[in-house]
């Protein structure tokens, strides 16, 4: 099992930008792919991006392709998601989340993962 904190969440204006982070403990890191989801009030948990254990395949969402970017810092037992152009439907709280599985290369849905974070806020503002 692995232990997910992110941070970097807040408010921000329409057009602004803001970076996740999410620390990870308590597992070999860098051998698991990590994905970003998002839950907005009332709606399900919808997938954002994933980068594999390597770092070296990512893939997004249609709704935030071109505008956030995933990576992730093995020596640093991190994931990123840095979230440029923001609108105000990007609005909801973010969750990183761990796949079950060692070594594959991409996952995207919500079943695929064994741990997540606790969330961070973030919003929107037009």
């Amino acid at each position: 099992q692995v232990q997910l904190v992110e941070s970097g969440g807040g408010l921000v204006q329409a057009g602004g930008s803001l970076r996740l982070s999410c620390a990870a403990s308590g597992r070999t890191f860098s051998s698991y792919a990590m994905g970003w989801f998002r839950q907005a009030p009332g709606k399900e948990r919808e997938f954002v991006a994933v980068i594999s254990w390597s770092g070296g395949t990512t893939y997004y969402a249609d709704s935030v392709k071109g505008r956030f970017t995933i990576s992730r810092d093995n020596a640093k037992n991190t994931v990123y998601l840095q979230m440029n152009s923001l609108k105000p439907e990007d609005t909801a709280v973010y969750y990183c989340a761990a796949d079950k599985y060692s070594y594959r290369t991409v996952v995207a849905v919500p079943a695929d993962f064994g741990s997540w974070g606790q969330g961070t806020q973030v919003t929107v503002s037009s």
